[in-house]
C-alpha cells in the first residue's frame, strides 16, 4: 500500500477531529455527511475498513514518518563527521 503525504493525512485528521467536534456539540445533517465524509477519507488512505482501525493506523504512519525523518537526521550526521 502506498503511503499518503504526511501533511495530507495529517490534514484529513483535524477535518475528521473538527467534524467530530461539530457533531458532538450540535449534531445536524450537515455535521453528520462531514463527519461520515473525513470518516470515509481516512479508511481509504489507511486502507482499513473502521475508524477505530483507520485511527491507529493513522497514528503508526505518523510515527513512521517520525522515525524516517529522525533516520535521515542521524545519517547526516554521520555524513557530516
Amino acid at each position: 500500500m502506498l503511503l499518503p503525504a504526511e501533511k495530507n493525512l495529517r490534514a484529513v485528521l483535524a477535518r475528521f477531529a473538527a467534524a467530530r467536534i461539530d457533531h458532538d456539540a450540535l449534531p445536524t445533517p450537515d455535521t453528520s455527511r462531514m463527519l461520515q465524509d473525513s470518516s470515509y477519507t481516512l479508511c481509504v488512505m489507511t486502507g482499513t475498513h473502521t475508524i477505530k482501525d483507520a485511527l491507529r493506523a493513522a497514528d503508526a504512519m505518523l510515527e513512521q514518518y517520525r522515525a524516517d525523518r529522525s533516520g535521515i537526521t542521524q545519517a547526516d550526521e554521520a555524513l557530516a563527521a
